[in-house]
């Protein structure tokens, strides 16, 4: 896509999420000029998708927008453009919380810690803004089906809770004195890197009806419990090793394996999330018994 529809759907999102009242509040936002906010506008005030005081038409911004982040939104999806466009930057936004989280523990950057953690307001923010407009949405179509429709709002908590664990592993750098020894961070590496691909894997069998990608993900959680069962026991020999007669030493193993639980936890919600994407789209619905009974 050109860099004037780019700049169009940056106008559009910020009047769907930020409700401007002025085109001068919009081109002082994104940085561009109010004639060529106008420019850009006005095609779609004549065809009626952008209303006066900068309302959306959602069924006609459907047929006009399409996602440009890392998840593309299908064409055949059966979910609403709006909605999916959400999620993938809800997602995209998480993925670099999780990054901030654990570049703070490999840099043990309390700065950056405190930083990942910041992000999680805007993670609950998000939230509650798919929440509204999936309410909004149900209102405006009453013919959408409903029980679909609320599948968003579990993607968009599940995504919630991951922000969640990040916090945990964020908060590694601010509680500990204690930087990790190596074998250790090498074992993270990994973990971080599973946990990743994972939340990427639900996220496109969800926006872009990927379900295919379930044994792909599989596969990676099962590398993410080895790599916590190697992990646990390296972390069991330090503990051999030393004396619990300081109370930072022991305090810095507890801080560590809720790390490592962080990382076993994502990938967990990762596979949830899959098997509400297959929900969704194959309409089968998800096993009722919580996974770690399974």
């Amino acid at each position: 896509m050109g860099k004037k529809d780019k700049t169009l759907k940056e106008i559009l999102d910020y009047i769907l999420y930020e409700n401007p009242s002025t085109q001068d509040e919009i081109a002082e936002k994104l940085g561009i000029s109010r004639r060529y906010v106008t420019q850009l506008l006005q095609p779609l005030v004549k065809d009626g998708t952008v209303k006066r005081a900068y309302m959306i038409d959602l069924k006609s911004y459907e047929k006009f927008t399409e996602s440009l982040d890392d998840y593309t939104i299908s064409r055949n999806s059966t979910g609403n453009v709006l909605l999916n466009d959400m999620l993938a930057n809800m997602a995209k936004h998480v993925h670099s919380q999780l990054e901030n989280s654990f570049n703070a523990v490999l840099e043990y950057d309390e700065n950056l810690a405190n930083k990942a953690l910041e992000m999680d307001f805007a993670t609950n923010n998000m939230v509650e803004k798919i929440r509204t407009s999936v309410e909004t949405i149900l209102s405006i179509n009453q013919s959408s089906e409903f029980s679909k429709s609320m599948l968003y709002n579990e993607i968009a908590y599940d995504l919630e809770r991951i922000g969640d664990y990040c916090g945990h592993i964020a908060k590694f750098v601010i509680n500990d004195i204690y930087e990790i020894d190596e074998n250790i961070l090498k074992k993270l590496r990994k973990m971080y890197k599973t946990a990743q691909n994972m939340i990427r894997l639900s996220m496109k069998a969800f926006i872009e009806n990927r379900t295919e990608l379930k044994d792909d993900l599989m596969e990676l959680e099962d590398s993410i419990h080895i790599l916590q069962t190697k992990s646990i026991n390296l972390i069991a020999t330090q503990m051999a090793e030393n004396s619990f007669d300081e109370k930072e030493r022991s305090n810095y193993f507890i801080y560590l394996f809720r790390v490592i639980k962080a990382f076993e936890r994502i990938g967990d919600i990762s596979v949830e999330m899959m098997d509400v994407a297959i929900e969704f789209h194959d309409n089968i619905p998800r096993p009722t018994t919580p996974r770690t009974f399974r």
